[in-house]
């Protein structure tokens, strides 16, 4: 059942294809932004998914999230994420990232919990207009 303060912690080591300067976010070597983004999204869809229906999942539909440090090749990172606020299938976290060194991100992340079938379907009929 899902309920306000379901916490979630995912973990990785920085590798050469999360540097900025390989997956286009920057030229320097350093964590990109777009991998903390997906550390966060993933700490907080996989915090709730043990208490979603069949057939459900959630998708990430807003981020307001401050990269304030910047982490190197090699150093674990981690992202955690507490659920705050559920309205209907709106789901509302409290997100942070960090490294050995300490705070690298924070900020807020909603997600919507959608029916997978349903949801492929009207996505893909976009390709018939």
């Amino acid at each position: 059942m899902l309920e306000a303060g379901i916490k979630g912690r995912q973990e990785t080591v920085v590798t050469e294809e999360q540097l900025a300067v390989n997956v286009g976010s920057g030229k320097v070597r350093v964590f990109a932004t777009p991998m903390m983004i997906a550390l966060i999204e993933k700490t907080a869809s996989l915090s709730v998914e043990p208490e979603l229906g069949e057939g459900q999942t959630t998708v990430g539909t807003l981020l307001n999230v401050s990269h304030c440090s910047a982490t190197p090749l090699g150093m674990k990172v981690w992202a955690e994420s507490e659920l705050v606020e559920i309205d209907r299938r709106r789901l509302v976290f409290k997100v942070a990232a960090f490294d050995e060194a300490g705070l690298i991100g924070e900020g807020i992340h909603e997600r919507f919990i959608i029916d997978m079938e349903k949801f492929q379907s009207k996505t893909d009929s976009k390709k018939a207009q």
